[in-house]
């Protein structure tokens, strides 16, 4: 395993370099024909790796790619998700490299995407053609690779609900995660979930001048910003009524092994350069981004934002904001009483319109099953070290879906960083962690047959 891997080290990289050249930016209507090439692209690797079928599945909007390769009915089956599409690159001024323009520089592919998720979901496939090309393969696998989860993947439930036979399997597995480090490699157990919304507060009927009506008329930007710092208490609480109502509260024995995963605070201030952390009373860092609800605005815009001066007073504030949910929170009845509550504060003197974007339920995937077990000894094997179970404060909204949908488990086993600078500029995954994923994925599958 480990000799074809290593001879076909450059030709693995050169493939996931020509994948990460296309722009399949799910959020600009603009590139759908990079996202049908880029489907197209996956679509023919599994063809070339010993798929018995591949096709692109249409939705109504960007395509599904399935693949499978069935060994024997009898055998146990697992199914691969990952998703094709990538996050906008802006601002793209701020990147070392073009983002769609992969560059290598000290151990690491630098590219939109490279991480998340193509570098990781192309591992899967690198490792099934290892693994058939050895004659390795002692189980039936099935690939679903996605176009719109940067968006929500607001067309995979209804997808998954229509294909249930067609998606029929034993585990899911998912690299779509980090690691706690190169040093201490980890599975992840826990996901938030979200709740994504826009919201826009009008004033006047249209943009004004600030000398004459300064001081008499409404300012939206101004309210805006008056509206938003209402929804947190000194505390750093969030004041929703009823927002907690559902969350899970850890036991003093759980929050205590949470926070026995290696965590250096000042190398986590010096990494992100800021003098003090910043969040919920009473919680750890560790504790504030996987255990803890959040809210966060994610843009806010209005008015004159370009060169030189213009005094208006503007007519529209817009803003986008997310909230990441734990368990039990459920994405719908937060976007209920965050709507609820916001339009409740809203002064008379401005109109204000909530739109809900997309949500996700937040997961919790159990370290007792015989994947978890496979997996575990699978980075031991290769890594060296057994990995910690952690949970994470990014959200993966499909993994509820699946168990709901599927009725199956899902197996969360990432092996990108935490700086790997996803969703920012000059994201990059190590080439290291690239082999090593597909070292650690060929092990998984040659265990999973043989452990109960």
């Amino acid at each position: 395993m480990t000799n074809y891997i290593d001879q076909n080290k450059e030709r693995f990289l050169g493939e996931l370099i020509e994948l990460l050249k296309i722009p399949s930016i799910s959020a600009k209507t603009e590139h759908k024909a990079d996202m049908e090439r880029c489907a197209e692209f996956v679509k023919r690797k599994l063809l070339s790796i010993g798929c018995t079928h591949a096709e692109l599945c249409p939705t109504a909007g960007n395509p599904i790619v399935y693949g499978e390769l069935i060994k024997n009915p009898t055998l146990p089956t697992v199914l691969i998700y990952g998703h094709y599409d990538v996050q906008p690159p802006e601002p793209l001024e701020l990147w070392d490299f073009p983002p769609f323009e992969p560059v290598i520089k000290d151990g690491n592919i630098y590219a939109r995407g490279a991480c998340d998720d193509k570098g990781q979901f192309y591992m899967h496939l690198l490792a099934v053609e290892t693994l058939v090309a050895q004659n390795n393969l002692d189980c039936n696998v099935k690939f679903m690779i996605e176009g719109e989860e940067e968006i929500g993947s607001n067309n995979l439930g209804i997808f998954v609900k229509a294909n249930t036979q067609k998606l029929k399997s034993d585990i899911i597995l998912i690299s779509d995660t980090a690691i706690l480090s190169n040093d201490c490699p980890s599975i992840t157990v826990g996901l938030r979930g979200l709740s994504y919304l826009e919201v826009e507060v009008t004033g006047p009927n249209k943009d004004l001048h600030s000398g004459i009506y300064g001081g008499a008329v409404a300012n939206p930007i101004n309210t805006l910003c008056e509206m938003i710092a209402k929804m947190k208490n000194d505390k750093g609480e969030i004041t929703i009524p009823g927002f907690y109502d559902d969350v899970v509260q850890l036991t003093a024995e759980e929050r205590k092994a949470l926070n026995e995963a290696p965590f250096d605070l000042d190398a986590y201030k010096k990494f992100l350069d800021i003098d003090e952390i910043k969040g919920e009373e009473g919680y750890t860092t560790v504790e504030r981004t996987a255990i803890r609800p959040t809210f966060d605005l994610n843009g806010i815009w209005g008015g004159y934002t370009g060169e030189g001066a213009k005094t208006v007073l503007p007519s529209k504030a817009y803003a986008k904001l997310s909230m990441r949910l734990v368990p039990n929170q459920n994405s719908e009845k937060i976007t209920e009483l965050f709507t609820k509550h916001f339009l409740s504060i809203a002064p008379k003197s401005v109109k204000v319109k909530v739109t809900p974007h997309h949500g996700g339920e937040p997961a919790v995937t159990p370290t007792d099953t015989k994947a978890y077990r496979v997996a575990s000894k699978a980075f031991e094997e290769i890594w060296g070290k057994k990995p910690i179970p952690t949970r994470e404060g990014g959200s993966i909204p499909i993994v509820a879906l699946f168990e709901q949908e599927l009725k199956v488990k899902t197996l969360l086993m990432g092996f990108g960083l935490n700086s790997d600078n996803i969703h920012s500029p000059n994201e990059h995954y190590g080439i290291f962690n690239y082999i090593m994923g597909i070292k650690t994925i060929v092990k998984f599958f040659e265990n999973y047959n043989k452990v109960d």
